[in-house]
């Protein structure tokens, strides 16, 4: 049975075409990954289908009575809700049905007799729907999901513009579970996520019997939880059975034999205009040159897809730093209350820490006390000598209408014009993109511009907060390399082993300094 069915889409931004033509089919119970590089119209393809875009043509179908549910990362979430109420909003349908059962009975005292036989009737389809969608255990409910996704230890009572972003992900997936939609769309969902609630993420998509679309760069997260790929590439959609590995293989083999035709086709092309220019003044051979004219002309043109640019990541280093890159002593972290207990950690020239744990214990908070942006609540932060930091950070800072251009040139002012778009473009994009306002990009472009600041200028630190976050497989698989290569020292926050193995020094679990764990 189709749930969904998108017909003849097409849809752009100005003159930057982003799908042409793209039909679309979710059947019940599909597990479907929505794969292509950043930019190509993954987040898009999302608020086209949920109705948050209008298409610029085609058609958008969903079956009758179907729930949607979608995990947006840009979802707002009101000051004054508890991490409670959010997840107790879930059930606002129920809540009205209860509300519509009060009133009838309200209504019974003045009520005829054929009345009250409707009435009665009408009370005992909302009580079996209120029982089917268990409205008598919801706060049971409502503390189980709690727990699992760890919001319990943040507090089920904290205001939700407290939280942080991991935090504020894990609030949204828990509403969105709750409301047991007949479909789950979700976007990048283990970005922000640490790896007890990845894995309890993907044990909980495993076991579900409906039908999802999940957006991901994680691939091994990926493959765990889907059984079809649909590949968004050069404006169209294509589909593939199997996880996205088996995808890698089919893709790469359909390519090299699209490769191998265009080159069959090109030679007799040449064969064949060589032929024509030889032989068309001539009048014996007049008649088959026109011959092999007509068969040029009604060829079917073979046509290589435009490659994309691949991002080339290299760090520019400066003079090695002293042996001692920064030592905390009895440091506290924290805002009005605090997040750890006093705490040491120190880091040494050439090493590789790689900062772990659940959200909101204070990860990004140390970054930004090592870098002086944020005091401690107590203790002390010695930085060492010579140091040439360069700091990435999780988001780019709202209501940016910067273009990529200026983003660049405000921060190297020396730079041409041919270089700061070169600087972009071994970033990996395009010129469409670089002309682009900033806040118009995808979250993994916009990471690239970021990138492209931070690889610009001589470091020999790198603070990294979640650098991965949005960034599709090439440019994530360039970045570690980047990284590997690197010789100054770096400290990184990441939920991905397979993205810090093999570079890593250390690694620092900071629940073991957390007061909530």
């Amino acid at each position: 049975m189709s749930i969904l069915n998108v017909e003849h889409l097409s849809h752009g931004f100005g003159d930057r075409a982003i799908f042409h033509d793209v039909s679309f089919r979710l059947l019940k119970g599909e597990h479907i990954g929505l794969v292509g590089a950043n930019g190509e119209g993954k987040s898009t393809f999302m608020n086209i289908i949920t109705g948050k875009l209008t298409p610029d043509e085609g058609k958008v179908e969903w079956a009758k009575h179907v729930r949607v549910g979608y995990l947006d990362q840009h979802t707002a979430l009101e000051k004054g809700m508890t991490v409670r109420s959010v997840l107790k909003s879930a059930f606002a349908f129920l809540f009205e049905m209860e509300q519509n059962m009060n009133e009838i009975c309200d209504r019974m005292g003045k009520a005829s007799e054929d009345e009250m036989v409707t009435m009665l009737e009408e009370l005992g389809t909302i009580q079996d729907l209120l029982m089917a969608h268990d409205f008598y255990v919801i706060d049971s409910k409502v503390e189980e999901v709690g727990r699992a996704l760890g919001l319990q230890e943040i507090g089920m009572d904290k205001d939700v513009s407290e939280l942080s972003g991991g935090q504020r992900t894990k609030v949204l997936l828990g509403k969105l579970l709750l409301e047991k939609p007949d479909i789950l769309l979700l976007d990048e969902p283990t970005n922000y996520l640490d790896e007890q609630h990845i894995e309890w993420l993907k044990r909980y998509l495993q076991e579900y019997e409906n039908a999802f679309i999940l957006i991901s760069h994680d691939i091994p997260f990926l493959n765990s939880v889907i059984n079809l790929i649909y590949h968004m590439e050069n404006q169209r959609l294509d589909r593939y059975v199997g996880d996205y590995d088996h995808f890698e293989e089919v893709y790469a083999a359909k390519k090299a034999q699209l490769e191998a035709a265009y080159k069959r086709q090109q030679q007799e092309i040449a064969e064949l205009e060589d032929f024509v220019a030889r032989n068309k003044a001539r009048v014996s051979t007049r008649n088959m040159a026109m011959s092999r004219q007509k068969k040029l002309d009604k060829m079917e043109v073979i046509e290589l897809v435009k490659e994309k640019p691949k991002p080339e990541f290299h760090f520019l280093e400066s003079r090695a730093a002293g042996k001692m890159i920064f030592e905390v002593k009895d440091l506290i972290l924290g805002y009005d209350e605090p997040l750890t207990r006093p705490f040491e950690l120190s880091m040494e020239r050439g090493e590789r820490v790689v900062l772990k744990g659940s959200n909101g214990i204070g990860k990004t908070t140390l970054l930004k006390s090592i870098l002086g942006l944020i005091p401690p609540l107590s203790g002390s932060v010695e930085l060492g000598d010579y140091l040439s930091i360069g700091y990435f950070e999780q988001e780019m800072a709202p209501g940016n209408t910067s273009t990529c251009i200026e983003e660049i040139w405000k921060e190297f002012p020396s730079y041409t014009q041919y270089q700061v778009r070169s600087a972009l473009a071994k970033c990996g994009l395009t010129t469409k993109h670089i002309e682009s306002q900033v806040r118009v990009l995808s979250g993994g472009e916009q990471a690239k511009v970021r990138l492209c600041k931070l690889i610009n200028r001589e470091t020999n630190v790198l603070l990294l907060d979640e650098p991965t976050n949005h960034l599709d497989v090439d440019a994530k698989q360039e970045l570690k390399r980047a990284l590997s290569v690197y010789k100054g020292s770096i400290l990184l926050i990441c939920h991905e082993p397979e993205f810090y193995e093999g570079f890593a020094t250390r690694v620092v679990n900071c629940s073991d300094f957390c007061l909530r764990d």
